[in-house]
Protein backbone atom coordinates (compact mmCIF):
# COMPACT_ATOMS: atom_id res chain seq x y z
CA UNK A 1 0.00 0.00 0.00
CA UNK A 2 1.55 3.49 -1.03
CA UNK A 3 1.63 6.00 1.54
CA UNK A 4 -0.15 9.56 1.57
CA UNK A 5 1.53 12.19 3.29
CA UNK A 6 -1.06 15.13 4.80
CA UNK A 7 0.14 17.44 1.87
CA UNK A 8 -0.54 15.34 -0.73
CA UNK A 9 -3.91 14.42 0.75
CA UNK A 10 -4.78 17.84 1.24
CA UNK A 11 -4.50 18.50 -2.54
CA UNK A 12 -6.32 16.13 -3.41
CA UNK A 13 -8.75 17.04 -0.81
CA UNK A 14 -8.82 20.71 -2.45
CA UNK A 15 -9.39 19.50 -5.70
CA UNK A 16 -12.15 17.30 -5.40
CA UNK A 17 -13.81 18.28 -1.78
CA UNK A 18 -14.37 15.70 0.51
CA UNK A 19 -18.32 15.21 0.34
CA UNK A 20 -19.19 12.66 2.45
CA UNK A 21 -22.94 12.07 2.20
CA UNK A 22 -24.88 9.82 3.99
CA UNK A 23 -28.93 8.66 3.51
CA UNK A 24 -30.81 6.20 5.12
CA UNK A 25 -31.77 5.28 8.45
CA UNK A 26 -32.73 2.43 10.48
CA UNK A 27 -33.47 1.32 14.11
CA UNK A 28 -30.50 -0.83 16.12
CA UNK A 29 -31.75 -4.25 17.27
CA UNK A 30 -29.18 -3.75 20.10
CA UNK A 31 -27.36 -1.00 22.21
CA UNK A 32 -24.50 0.59 20.25
CA UNK A 33 -21.87 2.13 22.44
CA UNK A 34 -21.60 5.90 21.11
CA UNK A 35 -18.75 7.65 19.49
CA UNK A 36 -19.90 10.98 18.77
CA UNK A 37 -19.19 13.62 21.36
CA UNK A 38 -21.99 14.89 24.00
CA UNK A 39 -21.92 18.57 23.45
CA UNK A 40 -25.00 19.90 21.83
CA UNK A 41 -24.31 21.89 18.74
CA UNK A 42 -25.88 25.54 19.81
CA UNK A 43 -26.60 25.82 15.80
CA UNK A 44 -26.09 25.93 11.66
CA UNK A 45 -22.73 26.90 12.46
CA UNK A 46 -22.00 24.75 15.43
CA UNK A 47 -22.64 21.70 12.89
CA UNK A 48 -20.79 22.96 10.58
CA UNK A 49 -17.39 23.21 13.13
CA UNK A 50 -18.21 19.76 14.08
CA UNK A 51 -18.26 18.34 11.00
CA UNK A 52 -15.45 19.94 9.83
CA UNK A 53 -13.17 19.05 13.08
CA UNK A 54 -14.49 15.19 12.23
CA UNK A 55 -12.75 15.86 8.74
CA UNK A 56 -9.25 17.52 9.75
CA UNK A 57 -8.52 15.12 12.41
CA UNK A 58 -9.26 11.96 10.10
CA UNK A 59 -6.39 14.00 7.79
CA UNK A 60 -4.11 15.14 10.26
CA UNK A 61 -4.21 11.69 11.36
CA UNK A 62 -4.04 9.41 8.51
CA UNK A 63 -0.87 8.15 8.11
CA UNK A 64 -0.93 6.67 11.51
CA UNK A 65 -4.06 5.63 11.57
CA UNK A 66 -4.10 3.97 7.96
CA UNK A 67 -0.97 2.00 8.92
CA UNK A 68 -2.57 0.07 12.03
CA UNK A 69 -6.17 0.08 10.34
CA UNK A 70 -6.08 -2.98 8.04
CA UNK A 71 -5.51 -6.55 9.88
CA UNK A 72 -2.15 -7.79 10.13
CA UNK A 73 -1.56 -11.13 9.04
CA UNK A 74 -1.08 -13.84 12.02
CA UNK A 75 2.51 -15.65 11.19
CA UNK A 76 2.41 -19.45 11.88
CA UNK A 77 4.94 -22.09 12.60
CA UNK A 78 5.52 -25.52 10.42
CA UNK A 79 4.89 -29.03 12.55
CA UNK A 80 6.02 -30.91 9.35
CA UNK A 81 3.52 -29.85 6.60
CA UNK A 82 1.18 -28.68 9.37
CA UNK A 83 0.55 -24.95 9.83
CA UNK A 84 0.67 -24.14 13.65
CA UNK A 85 -1.02 -20.67 14.71
CA UNK A 86 -1.87 -19.47 18.05
CA UNK A 87 -4.17 -16.71 19.28
CA UNK A 88 -4.88 -15.58 22.78
CA UNK A 89 -8.02 -14.50 23.91
CA UNK A 90 -7.86 -11.33 26.39
CA UNK A 91 -9.73 -8.45 28.10
CA UNK A 92 -8.40 -5.46 27.51
CA UNK A 93 -9.26 -2.16 26.70
CA UNK A 94 -9.82 -0.70 23.21
CA UNK A 95 -10.22 2.96 21.76
CA UNK A 96 -12.06 3.12 18.94
CA UNK A 97 -11.84 6.80 18.78
CA UNK A 98 -9.79 9.63 20.22
CA UNK A 99 -11.63 9.54 23.51
CA UNK A 100 -13.96 6.54 23.21
CA UNK A 101 -12.77 3.51 24.85
CA UNK A 102 -14.00 0.49 25.28
CA UNK A 103 -13.86 -2.90 27.47
CA UNK A 104 -12.77 -5.13 24.60
CA UNK A 105 -12.27 -8.92 24.42
CA UNK A 106 -9.51 -9.52 21.96
CA UNK A 107 -7.74 -12.15 20.08
CA UNK A 108 -3.62 -11.13 20.81
CA UNK A 109 -4.59 -7.91 22.14
CA UNK A 110 -5.82 -6.29 18.99
CA UNK A 111 -9.68 -5.84 17.27
CA UNK A 112 -10.31 -7.25 14.96
CA UNK A 113 -7.99 -9.89 15.77
CA UNK A 114 -5.32 -10.77 13.53
CA UNK A 115 -5.70 -12.13 9.94
CA UNK A 116 -5.53 -15.70 9.29
CA UNK A 117 -4.41 -16.69 5.50
CA UNK A 118 -3.56 -20.33 4.24
CA UNK A 119 -3.97 -22.25 1.17
CA UNK A 120 -6.95 -24.31 0.08
CA UNK A 121 -5.78 -28.02 1.42
CA UNK A 122 -3.44 -27.12 3.96
CA UNK A 123 -4.04 -28.92 7.13
CA UNK A 124 -4.16 -25.70 9.99
CA UNK A 125 -3.60 -25.95 13.49
CA UNK A 126 -4.84 -23.39 15.68
CA UNK A 127 -4.19 -23.65 19.31
CA UNK A 128 -6.01 -21.42 21.23
CA UNK A 129 -5.44 -20.15 24.87
CA UNK A 130 -8.42 -18.32 27.22
CA UNK A 131 -6.75 -15.71 29.46
CA UNK A 132 -10.25 -14.32 29.99
CA UNK A 133 -12.73 -14.37 32.98
CA UNK A 134 -15.08 -16.00 31.00
CA UNK A 135 -15.58 -19.28 28.66
CA UNK A 136 -14.96 -19.30 24.78
CA UNK A 137 -14.63 -20.91 21.84
CA UNK A 138 -13.86 -20.48 18.39
CA UNK A 139 -16.02 -20.84 14.96
CA UNK A 140 -14.97 -21.10 11.90
CA UNK A 141 -17.47 -19.02 9.57
CA UNK A 142 -17.61 -20.29 6.61
CA UNK A 143 -14.70 -23.28 6.50
CA UNK A 144 -16.04 -26.72 6.08
CA UNK A 145 -14.30 -28.67 9.22
CA UNK A 146 -14.88 -31.58 11.01
CA UNK A 147 -17.85 -31.65 12.96
CA UNK A 148 -15.78 -32.06 16.41
CA UNK A 149 -13.56 -28.66 15.46
CA UNK A 150 -17.05 -26.76 14.38
CA UNK A 151 -16.38 -24.30 17.53
CA UNK A 152 -20.06 -24.84 19.16
CA UNK A 153 -19.42 -25.46 22.99
CA UNK A 154 -21.68 -28.44 24.14
CA UNK A 155 -22.43 -29.07 20.86
CA UNK A 156 -19.01 -29.79 19.42
CA UNK A 157 -16.98 -29.20 22.00
CA UNK A 158 -16.65 -28.22 26.04
CA UNK A 159 -16.07 -24.15 26.34
CA UNK A 160 -12.63 -23.33 26.81
CA UNK A 161 -12.42 -22.32 30.43
CA UNK A 162 -10.52 -19.63 31.89
CA UNK A 163 -6.68 -20.45 31.89
CA UNK A 164 -7.47 -23.44 29.24
CA UNK A 165 -5.94 -24.11 26.27
CA UNK A 166 -7.81 -25.97 23.03
CA UNK A 167 -6.23 -27.04 19.83
CA UNK A 168 -8.55 -27.13 16.34
CA UNK A 169 -7.17 -28.75 13.48
CA UNK A 170 -8.67 -28.77 10.12
CA UNK A 171 -7.44 -28.96 6.05
CA UNK A 172 -7.95 -25.29 5.08
CA UNK A 173 -11.44 -25.63 2.53
CA UNK A 174 -13.22 -24.28 0.41
CA UNK A 175 -11.51 -21.48 -0.99
CA UNK A 176 -12.60 -17.46 -0.05
CA UNK A 177 -13.27 -14.96 2.63
CA UNK A 178 -14.58 -16.47 5.69
CA UNK A 179 -14.25 -15.55 9.35
CA UNK A 180 -13.54 -16.53 12.71
CA UNK A 181 -15.31 -15.94 16.12
CA UNK A 182 -16.08 -16.46 19.20
CA UNK A 183 -19.49 -18.85 19.66
CA UNK A 184 -20.15 -18.47 22.83
CA UNK A 185 -22.16 -16.00 24.63
CA UNK A 186 -21.20 -14.52 20.85
CA UNK A 187 -23.94 -11.78 20.69
CA UNK A 188 -21.63 -9.95 23.38
CA UNK A 189 -18.11 -11.52 23.13
CA UNK A 190 -18.23 -11.50 19.05
CA UNK A 191 -19.54 -8.05 19.08
CA UNK A 192 -17.00 -6.53 22.06
CA UNK A 193 -14.28 -7.92 19.28
CA UNK A 194 -13.35 -11.75 19.31
CA UNK A 195 -13.50 -12.08 15.53
CA UNK A 196 -11.52 -12.00 12.78
CA UNK A 197 -10.59 -12.90 9.22
CA UNK A 198 -10.23 -16.29 7.89
CA UNK A 199 -8.89 -16.55 4.34
CA UNK A 200 -8.28 -19.26 2.10
CA UNK A 201 -6.44 -18.91 -1.48
CA UNK A 202 -6.71 -21.20 -3.80
CA UNK A 203 -3.73 -23.06 -5.24
CA UNK A 204 -3.87 -21.89 -8.68
CA UNK A 205 -3.71 -18.34 -8.23
CA UNK A 206 -5.36 -17.81 -11.60
CA UNK A 207 -8.77 -18.52 -10.90
CA UNK A 208 -8.61 -15.50 -8.78
CA UNK A 209 -10.33 -12.15 -10.26
CA UNK A 210 -7.42 -9.38 -11.58
CA UNK A 211 -6.57 -6.92 -8.56
CA UNK A 212 -3.73 -4.61 -7.90
CA UNK A 213 -4.35 -4.76 -4.23
CA UNK A 214 -6.82 -6.07 -1.25
CA UNK A 215 -7.99 -4.84 1.69
CA UNK A 216 -10.05 -6.73 4.57
CA UNK A 217 -12.99 -5.05 5.99
CA UNK A 218 -14.58 -5.95 9.04
CA UNK A 219 -18.10 -4.21 10.14
CA UNK A 220 -19.08 -3.95 13.76
CA UNK A 221 -21.68 -2.82 16.28
CA UNK A 222 -23.12 -2.74 19.85
CA UNK A 223 -20.85 -3.07 21.96
CA UNK A 224 -18.00 -1.51 20.15
CA UNK A 225 -19.86 0.79 18.85
CA UNK A 226 -20.24 1.37 15.07
CA UNK A 227 -16.56 0.52 13.60
CA UNK A 228 -14.60 -0.21 10.80
CA UNK A 229 -11.97 -2.94 11.12
CA UNK A 230 -12.40 -2.25 15.45
CA UNK A 231 -12.06 1.56 14.50
CA UNK A 232 -14.67 4.59 14.36
CA UNK A 233 -14.51 8.02 12.67
CA UNK A 234 -12.27 9.90 12.42
CA UNK A 235 -9.77 7.33 13.74
CA UNK A 236 -10.26 4.68 10.66
CA UNK A 237 -7.92 4.88 8.41
CA UNK A 238 -8.50 4.84 4.58
CA UNK A 239 -7.83 2.44 1.37
CA UNK A 240 -5.55 4.01 -1.05
CA UNK A 241 -3.98 3.06 -4.37
CA UNK A 242 -3.06 4.70 -7.88
CA UNK A 243 -5.40 5.74 -10.98
CA UNK A 244 -6.05 2.61 -13.42
CA UNK A 245 -5.58 0.32 -10.22
CA UNK A 246 -7.98 -2.87 -9.12
CA UNK A 247 -8.50 -2.51 -5.40
CA UNK A 248 -10.00 -5.70 -3.83
CA UNK A 249 -12.28 -5.42 -0.73
CA UNK A 250 -12.95 -8.24 1.29
CA UNK A 251 -16.13 -7.39 3.18
CA UNK A 252 -16.88 -9.18 6.21
CA UNK A 253 -20.24 -8.40 8.80
CA UNK A 254 -19.91 -9.39 12.19
CA UNK A 255 -21.96 -7.19 13.56
CA UNK A 256 -25.72 -7.81 14.58
CA UNK A 257 -26.96 -5.26 12.17
CA UNK A 258 -27.21 -4.57 8.14
CA UNK A 259 -25.21 -2.59 7.10
CA UNK A 260 -25.14 -1.15 3.35
CA UNK A 261 -21.60 -0.04 2.29
CA UNK A 262 -22.00 2.80 -0.35
CA UNK A 263 -18.71 4.11 -2.55
CA UNK A 264 -19.32 7.29 -3.74
CA UNK A 265 -17.55 7.84 -7.21
CA UNK A 266 -17.90 4.94 -9.19
CA UNK A 267 -18.46 1.24 -8.64
CA UNK A 268 -18.00 -2.33 -7.18
CA UNK A 269 -18.17 -5.37 -9.09
CA UNK A 270 -19.13 -8.08 -6.45
CA UNK A 271 -17.16 -11.23 -7.21
CA UNK A 272 -17.80 -13.88 -4.50
CA UNK A 273 -20.06 -13.97 -1.79
CA UNK A 274 -19.62 -15.95 1.17
CA UNK A 275 -16.43 -16.95 -0.08
CA UNK A 276 -17.99 -18.79 -3.34
CA UNK A 277 -17.39 -17.36 -6.73
CA UNK A 278 -20.10 -16.10 -8.50
CA UNK A 279 -20.40 -16.98 -12.14
CA UNK A 280 -21.75 -13.73 -12.94
CA UNK A 281 -20.27 -11.00 -11.13
CA UNK A 282 -22.90 -7.75 -10.28
CA UNK A 283 -22.15 -4.52 -10.58
CA UNK A 284 -23.55 -1.67 -7.80
CA UNK A 285 -22.38 0.98 -5.57
CA UNK A 286 -24.42 0.16 -2.69
CA UNK A 287 -24.03 -3.77 -0.87
CA UNK A 288 -25.85 -4.72 1.64
CA UNK A 289 -24.20 -7.08 3.95
CA UNK A 290 -26.08 -8.92 6.69
CA UNK A 291 -24.79 -10.23 9.95
CA UNK A 292 -22.21 -13.22 9.29
CA UNK A 293 -22.16 -12.42 5.67
CA UNK A 294 -18.88 -11.21 3.24
CA UNK A 295 -18.89 -10.24 0.18
CA UNK A 296 -15.43 -9.38 -1.92
CA UNK A 297 -15.71 -6.50 -4.37
CA UNK A 298 -13.63 -5.52 -7.16
CA UNK A 299 -13.29 -1.31 -7.34
CA UNK A 300 -12.29 0.46 -10.43
CA UNK A 301 -10.13 3.17 -9.79
CA UNK A 302 -10.33 5.86 -12.53
CA UNK A 303 -10.68 9.20 -11.22
CA UNK A 304 -8.41 10.77 -8.72
CA UNK A 305 -9.57 12.01 -5.96
CA UNK A 306 -10.79 11.34 -2.11
CA UNK A 307 -13.93 9.43 -2.63
CA UNK A 308 -16.07 9.00 0.96
CA UNK A 309 -16.81 5.33 1.27
CA UNK A 310 -19.60 4.44 4.06
CA UNK A 311 -22.69 2.82 5.10
CA UNK A 312 -25.57 4.24 3.90
CA UNK A 313 -27.79 4.23 6.95
CA UNK A 314 -28.01 7.64 8.48
CA UNK A 315 -27.83 6.78 12.16
CA UNK A 316 -24.42 4.60 11.51
CA UNK A 317 -22.21 7.45 10.05
CA UNK A 318 -23.16 10.72 10.82
CA UNK A 319 -25.03 13.30 13.25
CA UNK A 320 -25.01 16.86 14.19
CA UNK A 321 -22.08 16.59 15.68
CA UNK A 322 -20.28 15.19 12.70
CA UNK A 323 -19.60 12.60 10.48
CA UNK A 324 -18.55 8.72 13.14
CA UNK A 325 -19.03 5.22 12.92
CA UNK A 326 -18.74 3.66 9.75
CA UNK A 327 -17.24 6.25 7.70
CA UNK A 328 -13.85 6.06 5.62
CA UNK A 329 -12.24 7.15 2.81
CA UNK A 330 -10.77 5.72 -0.53
CA UNK A 331 -8.05 7.58 -1.98
CA UNK A 332 -7.13 7.67 -5.55
CA UNK A 333 -3.56 9.41 -6.68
Amino acid sequence: MDKLNRREFLALAGATGIGLGIAACTTPAAPIAQSTPVATPSGPDDIDAMHEKGVKDFVANLEKNTANFFPKRLPFKLDGATKVFEITCEELEWETAPGQKIAALTYNRVVPGPEIRVTEGDTVRVIVTNKMKESTAIHWHGVHTPNKMDGVPYVTQPPIKPGETFTYEFSAKPIGSHMYHSHHNAAEQVTKGLLGAFIVEPKDKKSEPAFDSEYVLILNDSRIGLTLNGKSFPATGAIIAKRGEKVRVRFMNEGLLDHPMHFHGGYMQIVAQDGWVLPNPTMCDTVNIAPGQRFDAIIQMDEPGVWAFHCHILTHAESPHGMFGMVTALIVQ
